[in-house]
């Protein structure tokens, strides 16, 4: 009996040991558990911010015709290499949609009337006229070619970049001729009944 009583205040101790160390592996091992929860929550933030998805497609009628304006010497694929790291360093200046500010920018700079040269009577007149949709499509990526092209000492994306975020804060050469334009345009707005003939 005496040997049972020793050996039960042993157990006793004992299994209050294992059971404090296995509290305390519980606890290490939950910490563990978190730890990995916790920097794989982490971990795809970071990829988020990261990733980039270039939003280039050959199949966009208005992306297909802004590289075959750029294209030079029927070398295509330097045009669409030159538009994709256009649609990069939009991303890198800070644009979260590269995408919309390239149509926002063609939206900015497309002029909705232009002048048109008329013989009547013998006199040449400037006519004001509406611009047809597929040549509101034409004018601003003509502009904005342009516009980057006057610009020297970058790369051609880097220029590019430059002015299409310029035509979608509705500043740039590429919205400069569409006000002059328009300008035009409302200047000459007398000869608007001579269209007819």
């Amino acid at each position: 009996m005496a040997d049972d009583t020793k050996v039960v205040p042993q157990s006793g101790k004992a299994a209050s040991e294992n059971s404090a160390d296995n509290v305390s592996t519980a606890q290490k091992a939950e910490k563990q558990d978190q730890a990995p929860a916790a920097e794989a929550a982490k971990k795809p933030a970071k990829k988020k911010a990261e990733k980039f998805e270039n939003p280039f497609s050959a199949q966009d009628p208005i992306q297909s015709r802004l590289v075959n304006n750029l294209m030079r010497c029927g070398k295509k694929t330097i045009a669409r290499k030159i538009l994709k790291d256009m649609f990069a360093e939009l991303h890198a200046r800070g644009e979260e949609d590269p995408l919309k500010t390239f149509e926002k920018a063609l939206q900015n700079a497309s002029p909705t009337m232009e002048v048109r040269p008329r013989r009547v009577g013998g006199a040449i007149y400037q006519i004001p006229v509406e611009v047809t949709p597929k040549r509101q499509e034409t004018l601003p990526i003509r502009w904005i070619l342009a516009g980057a092209r006057s610009k020297k000492g970058q790369p051609m994306y880097k220029r590019l970049a430059g002015e299409i975020l310029d035509a979608s804060k509705e500043t740039g050469f590429a919205y400069n001729k569409k006000e002059e334009v328009h300008k035009i345009a409302q200047a000459n707005k007398a000869f608007a009944h001579l269209a007819r003939y």
